[in-house]
């Protein structure tokens, strides 16, 4: 089920955030120039058309929105570049997966966050940086999207909701942190990028119905670090 965004017209774009440019973002996510593979899940392309990626960034860089590339939002963090935020969360998908309960660690600008969300999941987000979150909560509001939040260290997870059928994780860790794959449900998906520096890699977690754990390596990816504590 996907959600209903409620859009503005400055949400709809003009020029470089127009409707024409955002559908050859799609094309290119689509058609598999990225070293790690092309996205075959239409679901998660349409939620990457639909939701207007100019406003979860600062006004000036909204003329990049739809370029395939990383840009910054502020805090020495990022908003991810579209293909790595599609092929998470098509992992979450893979395999004919059902998740309803995801768990996203690293709120950010909230793009990742909404795009979960306008696929109709039940989605859970913590963030660290009080003024990161305050933002992203306010663009949540604008889309019209359901998305719970907490400002908490990220690493520990959200246990009081645990179990989630799905959880994203997007800072790099030098491992899994344990706290978050206990809070995976018997069936679910876990994707983190994981490692230091360049030499990170995206890996999906699975955990099977008798609590077994499996994974598979997606690709190499570069993540800002995944930092314990708190900034307001």
């Amino acid at each position: 089920m996907t959600a209903r965004l409620r859009l503005q017209p400055e949400a709809v774009g003009l020029g470089m955030t127009s409707q024409r440019v955002r559908d050859r973002l799609i094309e290119r996510l689509r058609a598999g120039s990225h070293p790690g593979g092309g996205i075959r899940d239409e679901r998660v392309l349409n939620a990457i058309r639909t939701v207007p990626r100019h406003l979860f960034m600062d006004e000036a860089l909204a003329t990049r929105a739809y370029e395939d590339t990383a840009l910054p939002i502020g805090h020495g963090q990022t908003i991810s570049q579209p293909w790595v935020v599609a092929k998470m969360t098509e992992a979450l998908f893979a395999d004919g997966a059902q998740p309803k309960k995801v768990l996203e660690v690293g709120t950010g600008s909230g793009y990742q966050g909404a795009i979960l969300a306008a696929l109709g999941l039940e989605v859970y987000t913590v963030e660290r940086i009080g003024e990161l979150l305050r933002t992203a909560r306010k663009r949540f509001r604008t889309l019209g999207l359901n998305v719970r939040s907490k400002h908490d260290d990220g690493r520990i997870g959200w246990p009081e909701c645990a179990p989630f059928d799905a959880i994203v994780v997007t800072a790099a860790a030098p491992a899994l942190v344990e706290a978050l794959t206990a809070q995976l449900a018997p069936g679910g998906t876990l994707v983190a990028p994981v490692g230091a520096g360049s030499g990170q890699s995206l890996l999906r977690l699975r955990k099977d119905a008798d609590g077994a754990v499996s994974q598979d390596n997606l690709g190499a990816v570069v993540f800002v670090p995944l930092l314990s504590g708190m900034i307001d």
